[in-house]
């Protein structure tokens, strides 16, 4: 087996130009694909869509090879067209492997977070604080700058970090007032630990920085430059419009991790336009809401396209394409076979579940609604203590153990008084065991598949508030959708292999837009953190000459 590996380069804007025209080019036979829901598989016989030999290959191919699929894994025995499109669209992707901040960042000073900051935060939260606030304090430094405005705080872990730990000063930006209250009440705790420790230490009279909250949308560059333009006007007492002469001396630097939407391209608008922002750190995510440039929407407002580069190619991606760039390749690799398994039967089971709204509720069926999200939930939480006691322990993350089996998410998703039909079991094709043990037929098999998708069925329509109609023959429809259950495997897998493809192209665009603006502003962009652990990882980091 083999991965592809990248040659292209984004040194500079003709590169970087040259990367996208690359990716865009190889995407463009595959728009059918891309653009598909997969809750769709069955009422539009999506796997009709892939070349049936690389369908056909993939349906014998064990499910922990079709997990590799994202990462660009091939195996010597396939068709050597479906070997060269992995390879090809695998070199095309923005390397995601955490690189060695120390060689890549001059003056970075890496602390880990202290127990007192590090409290309600889980693994995946404390690793990306860590790190990023030893960037965003490094960077900061370089520019000299005298405030860090933290863009879309959310419980303010970051902020704290910079004010307690870097001794920066620090103003937190979030729309929810919950978490502004939460952020000013835990900095309130963590003050009066520190200055305990003052006390006891004799450290004098240093001052502690305590970030300051502010609650505010933030719907455009303008009003983010307003809440620059204030945090400015609080430390140095300049009450000027952003881009209005100020001292030279006044500087800020613009941090988000994971700015959702359109608040990440919002940021990098905001630091071209306000001279005072001297620098910005954004960790992009949510490409599912960014907005894209369409009739009633004036260009310089779009999320995709930024970069004039971009823009001049025409291309747009769509809900489902900017969705499908969440998509982790690391994710999917670290999977084993029985929560691979049941993540393939769940989008089965959605997908013929699709097939009763179209057929008994075409309207609801039109915006395709969402459910199951305890089954979702359920199998995040559970893979976050997986997460937790793997490094509690200092194991290494190869094998996650198994998740939850389909029975439990099957059975999460129902009202409370069905939970007790104990009859469901987990059957993963062929013969297979029942809970005490003994061997069951194909046929049992078959008839707990079906007991599975009636159940999740029922359990969607409560969701949905549909009342059930004695008209639906929801057998009817599983049988008709479970002969080419196998198939939406090797479809997802292909499908999932062009996230990290479409999450590069957002994430080059963006570059782009930086490196247009000429030789006065320093533009790289670097994963910063561990791929398994934060999927979105990628930082674009740009500052004033």
């Amino acid at each position: 087996m083999t991965e592809g590996s990248g040659k292209h380069s984004c040194e500079s804007a003709s590169e970087t130009l040259e990367w996208i025209k690359a990716i865009v080019e190889f995407i463009k036979p595959y728009d059918s694909i891309i653009s598909a829901h997969v809750v769709n598989f069955f009422k539009d016989r999506l796997w009709e869509s892939l070349d049936q030999q690389w369908i056909h290959c993939l349906s014998h191919e064990p499910v922990q090879h079709l997990l590799l699929i994202p990462s660009g894994v091939v195996q010597n025995h396939w068709p050597a067209s479906l070997k060269q499109f992995v390879i090809t669209l695998r070199s095309l992707v923005f390397p995601r492997e955490q690189v060695d901040l120390n060689k890549v960042l001059t003056g970075l000073n890496f602390t880990s977070v202290s127990s007192v900051l590090g409290q309600g935060m889980n693994v995946k939260k404390k690793h990306e604080v860590e790190v990023l606030s030893a960037v965003v304090s490094s960077v900061a430094n370089s520019v000299k700058a005298q405030t860090v405005v933290d863009v879309g705080a959310g419980q303010g872990y970051l902020a704290q970090v910079l004010s307690f730990q870097y001794h920066h000063s620090v103003v937190a930006i979030d729309a929810c007032s919950h978490h502004g209250k939460v952020t000013k009440a835990r900095a309130e705790r963590i003050k009066k630990h520190y200055t305990a420790q003052m006390c006891k230490f004799d450290a004098g009279n240093r001052v502690l920085n305590m970030p300051r909250t502010i609650t505010c949308h933030v719907m455009s560059v303008d009003t983010l430059k307003s809440l620059t333009n204030m945090s400015l006007h609080e430390n140095v007492g300049q009450p000027e419009l952003c881009g209005v002469a100020a001292d030279s001396s006044t500087s800020l630097v613009l941090a988000g991790l994971h700015a959702c939407g359109d608040l990440s391209v919002t940021m990098l608008k905001a630091f071209l336009e306000c001279r005072e922002v001297k620098a910005v750190i954004s960790i992009g995510c949510c490409y599912n809401l960014l907005s894209e440039e369409c009739f009633d929407i004036d260009s310089s407002h779009c999320g995709f396209p930024m970069s004039s580069g971009v823009n001049s190619l025409g291309i747009s991606l769509g809900k489902n394409s900017r969705d499908l760039a969440c998509q982790s390749a690391e994710r999917w690799r670290s999977l084993d076979k029985d929560t691979g398994l049941q993540n393939f039967e769940l989008h089965a089971f959605r997908a013929a579940f699709q097939m009763v709204l179209c057929k008994y509720y075409p309207e609801m069926a039109k915006v395709t609604p969402s459910i199951g999200r305890q089954g979702k939930a359920l199998r995040r939480q559970q893979q976050r203590r997986i997460l937790h006691s793997v490094h509690e322990e200092n194991k290494p993350l190869i094998e996650p153990q198994r998740i939850s089996s389909m029975e439990e998410i099957c059975l999460s998703m129902l009202p409370t008084e069905s939970k007790s039909d104990e009859n469901l079991a987990l059957e993963l094709g062929g013969d297979a065991l029942s809970h005490n043990g003994t061997m069951r037929s194909k046929a049992n098999v078959h008839a707990d598949k079906y007991l599975l998708f009636e159940k999740f069925s029922q359990s969607g329509l409560s969701r949905l508030d549909l009342k059930p109609s004695e008209d639906i023959n929801l057998h009817e429809t599983w049988k008709e959708a479970e002969p080419f259950a196998d198939l939406i495997g090797p479809f997802w897998s292909i499908r999932a292999a062009f996230g990290p493809l479409l999450e590069t192209l957002i994430l080059l665009d963006r570059l782009l837009f930086l490196q247009e603006q000429g030789c006065s502003i320093e533009t790289t962009m670097l994963p910063i953190f561990d791929p398994v652990l934060s999927p979105r990882n990628v930082a674009i980091i740009a500052k004033r000459r």
